[in-house]
């Protein structure tokens, strides 16, 4: 699975600049898997949302989609 594309596909409709976003693997091991999403410093409040909802959400469903393959899923989230 492509765990890039489900991560942008989850968080591009929750940006106003989406063709600013970056998704990229940070790292990747054998059962563990480090995502680094880069969104425009104005989406950066979108993307976390109130008390990090959001972002703890997009975890939760890349970990379980992860799971379903024996791999660990981890997101970090910057701005620029």
């Amino acid at each position: 699975m492509d765990f890039e594309k489900l991560v942008r596909d989850l968080v591009s409709p929750l940006v106003v600049h989406p063709e600013e976003m970056i998704v990229k693997t940070f790292s990747e091991e054998d059962d563990k898997i480090v995502l680094q999403v880069m969104v425009h410093a104005e989406d950066l409040g979108r993307v976390i949302g109130k008390k990090g909802r959001v972002i703890n959400a997009v975890r939760t469903l890349a970990y379980a989609c992860g799971a379903r393959q024996g791999k660990r899923i981890e997101i970090s989230v910057d701005s620029f």
